[in-house]
């Protein structure tokens, strides 16, 4: 396929996009990626083999780009062969600019209604967040499809003068009940509960972790279908806490006179990665001394079993869930204060950052006195 393209193509130096690389499989006919490994690699594809001519070709002068889903199933010496470029999903702000300026005026002309139907900007946030759930727009585009050949529908049967706008309200007559409820952030401290951010290839998204103490043996439960890092994560927490139990007030004792139980709500997601680790400190820490944590702040980082506030990734999604859910405030670790310029201005107009580089800095913000 490569030395066709390059016959199609007529030139020594074209762009070769190689799409969703990372399905490749192998079977008994063969592994393409060791093929892929002679192509993409710089060192050697000026003496590329095809092996249905059998004779050396040089690509050295080709620009390979691929694309993928994960990094997970791509072989390692493929990816290695790569430069990775992360693109983040599209923010809130654009995914309504898309959807006014370019897929809105595209369904009305596809439906025939130009000039006859409108939709607000509230209308589009609504679908964004209530009926979709992804990264990019094309479920987005889907749904403004739906509404604009109900309109169709609606006007064949009984034609309308002048232009009919569909706002927020209307939705659920166009497109059926929201498959999406829209999170926020709860608004009264609570004990025993701490909201941290998580990054999912939909975008950031509000995490509570619920953490409560009973009197029992000394067992700890984590349940919410989590995965082995955030398990270890919520060791590392709770084993920073035994290991300074005076300096935070805690109960004599507490890891053999009580049962925890660290849950984190949706079981039905799994959810993985160490950047709760400090949200789940907090949750822990506020179980046992009966303080309660803040709700207009959310958090994320990793923890060390000194304390430490390690750096995480996804900083520039989770801020922007956390401002689509209302937060005021959310900490992150100081090493990655160098992602927070990355951040679009005027969200960072919205909310307060909060810098820590140890859990004692996280615990003296969140937590409120009895």
């Amino acid at each position: 396929k490569i030395i066709q393209g390059m016959k199609q193509v007529g030139v020594v130096n074209p762009v070769f996009l190689l799409d969703e690389i990372d399905k490749l499989s192998s079977d008994w006919r063969g592994d393409p990626a060791a093929a892929l490994l002679e192509a993409l690699d710089p060192e050697q594809n000026h003496t590329f083999t095809d092996h249905y001519l059998d004779v050396p070709y040089d690509l050295s002068k080709v620009f390979f780009i691929t694309t993928a889903n994960t990094l997970s199933t791509i072989p390692r010496p493929l990816l290695d062969r790569m430069e990775v470029i992360e693109i983040p999903g599209y923010t809130l702000h654009e995914k309504r600019a898309i959807a006014r300026y370019f897929r809105w005026p595209f369904q009305v002309k596809e439906a025939g209604l130009e000039g006859r139907l409108e939709i607000t900007d509230r209308a589009i946030e609504r679908i964004v967040q209530e009926y979709t759930r992804e990264a990019g727009v094309r479920n987005l585009d889907r749904e403004l499809s739906k509404v604009a050949r109900k309109a169709a529908k609606d006007y064949l049967e009984k034609p309308w003068e002048g232009v009919r706008v569909v706002d927020a309200e209307d939705l659920e007559a166009y497109l059926g009940v929201p498959k999406y409820r829209p999170d926020r952030a709860e608004k009264e401290p609570q004990v025993g509960a701490a909201q941290g951010l998580a990054w999912t290839p939909y975008g950031g998204t509000l995490l509570t972790i619920e953490a409560v103490a009973v009197p029992g043996t000394g067992k700890v439960n984590l349940t919410g279908n989590l995965g082995e890092v955030m398990k270890e994560s919520a060791h590392a927490a709770l084993t920073y806490l035994r290991a300074h139990r005076e300096a935070w007030g805690l109960p004599e004792g507490f890891h053999k006179d009580y049962d925890l139980h660290i849950h984190v709500p949706e079981g039905a997601t799994p959810k993985d990665g160490p950047s709760a680790g400090i949200t789940i400190a907090t949750a822990l820490a506020s179980a046992l001394t009966g303080r309660p944590v803040r709700m207009d702040i959310a958090m994320t980082g990793e923890i060390t079993l000194r304390g430490s506030v390690l750096p995480i990734g996804g900083v520039k999604e989770k801020v922007l869930a956390a401002v689509r859910f209302g937060v005021k405030h959310v900490i992150l670790p100081e090493q990655n204060e160098p992602d927070w310029e990355e951040i679009p201005a005027e969200v960072r107009a919205k909310i307060k950052v909060h810098f820590v580089s140890h859990i004692t800095e996280v615990v003296k913000t969140a937590l409120e006195a009895k």
